[in-house]
């Protein structure tokens, strides 16, 4: 099983991709895809955050900030997956080295394809960052339809796509079995 979650930021959505992926595993192998670079302080306690939320719960740790397709070669496709986030990872690979990528959405695209071709049961995180009405800076709208790309295509290729606005989880698309919310 495939799994999409995007929702508001600090709405739940990885608690809720833990619970899933730990159910989904069945008690066997569990990957935490981390792909957070750290810029700063907040980012550091927000890391931390994540870290002590899944302590106890199994999850091995694997850190891959970029390049997501070679993940699908460093550790056992049988497992269960959680991916979090999309949104950190477009951020680092779009601004990497001080450069901008322009291309950064099809790397991402191409990357994640390839991860799903390998991997037959994942939860994948994205936040939800499309439905206010402010006007950004062309460098900001890029990142934003880089975004709205990616969770598209990743949204096609999964069983389930599930939106988590204020703690309420609602199905778009498949289902969750008997897995629980």
């Amino acid at each position: 099983m495939r799994i999409f979650i995007s929702g508001g930021c600090k709405n739940g959505k990885s608690m809720t991709a833990q619970r899933i992926a730990k159910a989904m595993s069945g008690g066997g192998t569990l990957y935490y895809v981390a792909t957070m670079l750290s810029r700063d302080a907040e980012d550091d306690e927000r890391i931390e955050r994540h870290r002590r939320e899944r302590d106890g719960w199994g999850f091995t740790t694997v850190e891959q900030p970029t390049d997501i397709g070679e993940l699908a070669e460093k550790c056992d496709t049988g497992a269960v997956f959680l991916l979090d986030s999309l949104t950190a990872l477009l951020a680092n690979e779009m601004f990497r080295d001080g450069d901008v990528n322009m291309d950064a959405a099809d790397k991402i695209i191409a990357g994640t394809d390839r991860l799903l071709d390998a991997v037959p049961h994942i939860v994948i995180v994205s936040d939800y960052i499309y439905s206010d009405a402010v006007r950004y800076d062309p460098l900001t709208e890029l990142y934003r339809k880089s975004l709205a790309r990616i969770d598209r295509a990743v949204a096609a290729r999964c069983d389930t796509v599930i939106e988590i606005a204020f703690s309420a989880s609602v199905v778009h698309k498949g289902g969750i079995g008997g897995l629980r919310l």
